[in-house]
């Protein structure tokens, strides 16, 4: 697609909106619309099995009159669709309830440039060319070892898109993305036993993707590390989690440090702005500016301008994760954060997870974790896992069928060591990191 008319088309139909709305009377109005564009083909057993094209546009008006708010969609974008939207929108505001915190963001808080961030990288490939890939994939894992007897097939996806959004203050901007990845599952059988797992590479630029040969031997590697799992008996121990499931310990703070969990009162860290939540060498920090960054943003969902920041300093919660809405619920100001983080960063203090296995002499390795038992309002963490016993820096055996059991709010202050091992295939950046004082349950 010629990206920069659609950005043109896009914008003029953005304002458009807001600027109709308006004429109908309504206070205060903001209006986005998309495009997105995408093929995903998959490999299973050297066959074709599926071919999925994408190809979207959508926009959503939201309107603001007398503090009544009045959203509606469509997945038409002609002048047409557009008008009825907001004439919808205008008639749902007229039925909802008066709400004092509702409103756009304050106008001085509009993003005032849009610095190329390089989001930007489009996969030119077809049917064929992905299939080759992904075939490439899933050959390399086949050849691994006579033991992978299986395969849950290798997939390539490549998408691009374009979102805009303007409001009645006079904004209106937007940027293209792209996203691309390469992924592979593999299943190993031995003694009549079968395990499996995955592996997948994910970058804005293709340039940046690992090759579809180290992504099928590393699902091949993976799954046949865990033949022979078996259980362990209950214990407390340390336990590492490595990048690629760090991530999601961190993913738990921003959901307790949302502006919508503070409000609510549903969080296990209300109100814990100022609070010592980690040890003292953990820092975490926000850049919305990292070159072809996953979460990488010069203005939010509500056109704020987002901004580096400090969210934990030396174990202290600076702040939390506001939209305006949020915000004036807590008598505070937007964080620059409708519609999520941008490139949250947990900085290391350790090597990477070999070395940080050499930390103790007998720990907990989690290779997969499995339900959804965790509790944002109490912090209660429990989630049935897989993974490795680790005696002397070294993987003794896999374990299967175990529970990790905790509160967050330990499980914070029990974080050991962070590794430099840092997963960038999201929009939280971290390495490995050791967590003390959890509770591995098995028979």
């Amino acid at each position: 697609m010629d990206i920069d008319q659609v950005q043109r088309s896009l914008k003029l139909r953005a304002q458009e909106a807001v600027e109709f709305a308006r004429k109908l009377g309504v206070e205060q109005a903001e209006a986005g619309i998309s495009y997105d564009e995408g093929l995903t083909t998959t490999v299973r057993l050297g066959a074709l099995e599926s071919v999925e094209r994408q190809r979207d546009h959508g926009f959503a008006v939201t309107v603001y009159a007398k503090g009544r708010k009045g959203t509606a969609s469509t997945s038409e974008c002609s002048k047409t669709s557009v008008e009825e939207t907001v004439r919808k929108a205008i008639s749902i505001a007229s039925f909802t309830s008066e709400d004092m915190y509702s409103g756009l963001a304050d106008a001085e808080l509009m993003a005032k440039k849009s610095p190329d961030l390089s989001l930007y990288h489009p996969w030119d490939i077809g049917v064929e060319q992905a299939e080759t890939i992904a075939y490439r994939a899933e050959q390399a894992a086949q050849g691994v070892d006579v033991r992978i007897k299986n395969s849950e097939g290798a997939s390539v996806s490549t998408g691009s898109g374009l979102h805009v959004y303007a409001n009645s203050h006079g904004f209106c901007d937007g940027y293209p993305t792209s996203s691309h990845s390469v992924s592979c599952g593999a299943v190993a059988e031995q003694n009549g036993s079968l395990e499996r797992d995955y592996w997948f590479t994910a970058a804005r630029d293709p340039g940046e993707l690992d090759s579809p040969e180290i992504i099928g031997k590393a699902a091949a590697s993976r799954a046949l590390r865990r033949l022979g799992a078996r259980q362990i008996s209950t214990r407390n121990v340390p336990v590492v989690f490595p990048a690629e499931l760090a991530r999601g310990l961190f993913a738990h703070l921003v959901s307790a440090i949302s502006g919508t969990s503070q409000y609510r009162k549903a969080s296990f860290l209300l109100n814990a702005k100022g609070d010592q939540i980690f040890p003292d060498f953990v820092d975490i920090t926000e850049d919305p500016f990292i070159p072809k960054g996953m979460g990488s943003a010069s203005f939010d969902n509500e056109g704020v301008a987002t901004h580096n920041r400090k969210l934990v300093d030396q174990g202290v919660l600076s702040g939390y994760v506001l939209s305006s809405y949020s915000a004036r619920r807590l008598g505070l100001q937007t964080t620059g954060n409708a519609g999520g983080i941008h490139n949250l960063i947990v900085q290391p203090n350790a090597g990477d997870l070999n070395s940080i296995l050499e930390e103790k002499s007998e720990l907990f390795l989690v290779g997969e974790l499995l339900g959804q038992g965790v509790n944002i309002v109490t912090g209660d963490y429990s989630r049935g896992a897989a993974g490795f016993w680790v005696e002397n820096g070294k993987i003794a055996y896999p374990v299967h069928e175990v529970t990790i059991a905790g509160n967050l709010k330990d499980m914070f202050q029990g974080i050991r060591v962070i590794g430099s091992d840092m997963d960038m295939r999201s929009k939280i950046l971290c390495g490995s990191v050791l967590v003390e004082g959890l509770t591995v349950a098995g028979t």
